[in-house]
């Protein structure tokens, strides 16, 4: 046998053995209610909550609901398991009630710049997941929403200061 072919079956046979399940990461989905998401915390507007719910939480939260088939296959659910926890190390809305008060003043800055320029979601992911594109309408309220409790975050930070 050539050796090129040696090779491609070893490579075939790898991939096989991958797609045993019990190489799959576990899922970004916990069933605990918790008290201390964005919403337990700040003034969300109904409508913002969706919008994000809708746009930000399967890769910023603990809640991915919307796993693709194609997740099923290695090394595809490694690469959107990883994609995810850096998701949700910059920002997680099902603990944001966590940070301490100058962490969630950056989070809300960074959101309200990721929504102005509208960098976020991902092109990438936008390709398969037609329900998190936004409107230009969507992305400005979400950012003018981020720029408020930016500033009123910041403002509170300031007034603690000088008592």
């Amino acid at each position: 046998m050539k050796t090129w072919l040696k090779i491609v079956l070893a490579v075939v046979v790898v991939l096989l053995i991958l797609q045993i399940p019990i190489f799959n990461p576990k899922k970004n989905y916990t069933d605990a209610d918790t008290d201390v998401d964005i919403t337990d915390k700040y003034d969300v507007p109904m409508d913002i909550q969706m919008d994000l719910y809708g746009a930000c939480y399967n890769c910023h939260s603990n809640y991915t609901e919307n796993y693709p088939w194609y997740y099923n296959i290695q090394p595809v659910s490694w690469w959107m398991n990883h994609h995810i926890m850096e998701g949700k190390e910059e920002l997680n809305f099902s603990e944001f009630a966590t940070y301490p008060p100058d962490t969630a003043a950056v989070k809300f800055k960074k959101l309200h710049l990721v929504m102005r320029e509208h960098t976020m979601p991902l092109k990438s992911y936008l390709w398969l997941h037609d329900e998190a594109k936004l409107t230009d309408k969507q992305y400005r309220h979400i950012a003018e929403w981020a720029k408020k409790n930016q500033n009123r975050i910041e403002a509170e930070i300031d007034a603690a200061k000088t008592h």
